[in-house]
């Protein structure tokens, strides 16, 4: 530091010496900028080479077979809706479809139609959803902090656990996570710039969240814009008439949404749906989809628990979940003592919403994936910001026993899951990435905040790429649906009729059989084709055919578990076949 000090001195004294008074501030400009430049470049050195390789590692699930239930039940709906030709309308087994709104489905069709129904065109659509949201917290981050904290921003968002997770098991958070965050920034620069394209900016992606994923979508945009204006006394800027032509034009963009659901439901009240008729679709997406659940009044219930969120963010934001609680914390106790020169943006959006899925009696961990953009920012701010030797030492210490305990489950889960698909370049990529976990960290003194940064975020691609690169490859294999439909896709040269067991998790069946399957009851009874014909089903259930006169030629046999739902004795592959499911695929003749 002194050594610093005496250099600059030297060079403001000759600067000084050389140069009149007004060249001599011209070039006191230009070397503060060139030393900020250097300090800023310093700083960052590495970050974008760990960004391009995080986008990479959320990439890494494209191709895995799309999760049960409700990944592939949405695959169905968009894959029907381009068969159909019906963008208007969503159906499942023919049935009307009442649940979530349009939006996504859309993509997903666009996506089908250009590329074909693959596992990978639906899964592209919601990970660059994800990765715009990404960029949109960087532009935020740079515009509340600056450049460094709006990196570690993005790299600390890119690497949280059910972000990447979301990205493989896509439903609609990618989708909402990205349409989010992009109006808040739109809607910060709308007030900030007082520019009106900036607030249409910000008003069309709100409305594409609403068509995602309903009206609660409105609230952690509300609740960042709002609470920021609110705790900082702006109140001229908070009460202002933007805010309602804002709402007019979210109202003006969400009209495509509201016309589909009247033609589908409002249009047609003798419809049976919730096994009722008379039902309003837009009623249901206004309150019933949202509301309802809040207050557990709807068609669809759940039992809330107000700590569910709390201990779903310690595993969900992992590895930077304890770091977070660190942030929250830090930032409530100093930013009450200086409330007009601090941003509330970020904490208000984020904590409106937890504290409201938290009271609500409908709870999902994804739920919280949309908050996660805030939850970034505040912890690369805090962690850019940290001045303490005492407080860095800590979370260093807090860190590395986070590291090492998500080290040994990856080592517990190779041990006793012993996944099938563990290739000798997943065990090199992980051998370098376990050396640069070793080496890099050391690059930076201790008392620097990024020697736990980057052991953090190398310990993240660890655990994430041995989960996409062995983990879920090898336990999608027991999602039998799906593997059974690739295998009578090429098995049934003579495009025989499909004939389907009804079960819970069906769906994969579906999506990835080139055929619209013919579903009967778990009991083998309903309408079956003249033979011959494939069945696919239970075991037990093919076993009735041969009562009813049929011949049964066994033809596969899979194995299933309902692997969104995993337990210990499924892991352990020496206690896994007394819990899985034998179906078989048989000729019927």
């Amino acid at each position: 530091m002194r050594g610093t000090l005496t250099v600059n001195t030297s060079i403001t004294y000759s600067l000084k010496h050389f140069y009149s008074d007004k060249q001599y501030i011209s070039a006191s400009r230009y070397l503060y900028h060139r030393m900020h430049h250097t300090q800023t470049a310093d700083k960052t050195k590495w970050l974008y080479l760990f960004i391009g390789l995080a986008v990479l590692l959320n990439f890494s699930g494209l191709f895995i077979p799309i999760l049960a239930p409700d990944g592939t039940l949405y695959a169905v709906i968009a894959k029907t809706m381009v068969q159909r030709n019906d963008y208007v309308q969503l159906f499942v087994h023919n049935a009307d479809w009442l649940d979530k709104p349009h939006f996504p489905f859309w993509v997903t069709a666009l996506s089908f139609k250009l590329f074909g129904f693959t596992t990978w065109a639906y899964k592209l659509p919601g990970i660059l959803f994800m990765l715009m949201g990404a960029a949109y917290t960087y532009k935020l981050a740079k515009e509340l902090y600056n450049k460094q904290v709006a990196l570690w921003s993005v790299l600390i968002l890119l690497t949280a656990q059910h972000i990447i997770l979301s990205n493989n098991d896509v439903r609609a958070e990618p989708y909402l996570t990205g349409l989010i965050i992009a109006s808040v920034y739109h809607f910060y620069k709308a007030y900030t710039r007082n520019n009106f394209w900036q607030l249409v900016l910000g008003a069309v992606f709100a409305g594409c969240a609403i068509m995602t994923k309903g009206m609660f979508a409105l609230v952690p945009m509300g609740g960042a814009i709002a609470g920021h204006l609110a705790i900082t006394k702006q109140w001229k800027k908070l009460f202002n008439l933007r805010w309602l032509l804002a709402a007019v034009l979210i109202l003006v963009f969400i009209l495509p949404e509201i016309y589909c659901l009247y033609q589908q439901f409002d249009a047609h009240p003798e419809k049976v749906v919730f096994d009722r008729t008379h039902v309003s679709g837009i009623k249901f997406f206004f309150w019933d989809s949202q509301f309802g659940r809040f207050f557990n009044t709807g068609p669809i219930k759940g039992h809330g628990d107000p700590s569910f969120f709390v201990h779903t963010t310690m595993w969900a934001f992992l590895p930077w979940s304890l770091i977070l609680f660190a942030a929250i914390w830090h930032f409530v106790k100093t930013g009450v003592r200086d409330v007009q020169k601090r941003e509330w943006l970020c904490i208000s959006g984020a904590l409106l919403t937890f504290l409201l899925f938290s009271a609500s009696k409908f709870q999902l961990p994804h739920y919280l994936n949309i908050v996660f953009p805030f939850f970034a920012i505040m912890t690369a701010q805090y962690l850019a910001a940290l001045q303490s030797v005492k407080t860095i030492k800590i979370i260093r210490g807090v860190q590395i026993g986070v590291v090492v305990l998500l080290l040994l489950i990856i080592g517990a889960l190779q041990y006793f899951f012993k996944p099938e698909v563990f290739t000798w370049d997943t065990a090199l990529t992980l051998l370098v990435w376990l050396g640069l976990l070793l080496m890099l960290p050391g690059n930076f003194a201790n008392t620097d905040f990024r020697q736990t940064a980057f052991r953090t975020l190398i310990a993240a691609f660890i655990v994430n790429l041995y989960l996409n690169l062995a983990f879920y490859p090898s336990l999608l294999k027991y999602q039998a649906g799906s593997e059974a439909a690739v295998w009578i896709n090429n098995n049934n040269p003579q495009n025989l009729p499909v004939v389907q067991s009804w079960e819970d998790a069906n769906y994969p069946m579906e999506f990835y059989l080139n055929q619209s399957p013919i579903i009967i009851g778990e009991d083998g009874s309903g309408k079956l084709p003249a033979a011959p014909f494939i069945f696919y089903g239970p075991a037990n259930v093919a076993a009735t055919f041969t009562a009813k006169g049929y011949r049964v030629q066994h033809k596969a046999t899979f194995q299933r578990y309902w692997v969104s739902r995993l337990k210990p004795a499924f892991l352990n592959k020496a206690t896994r076949n007394s819990h899985v499911t034998q179906m078989e695929v048989a000729l019927i003749q």
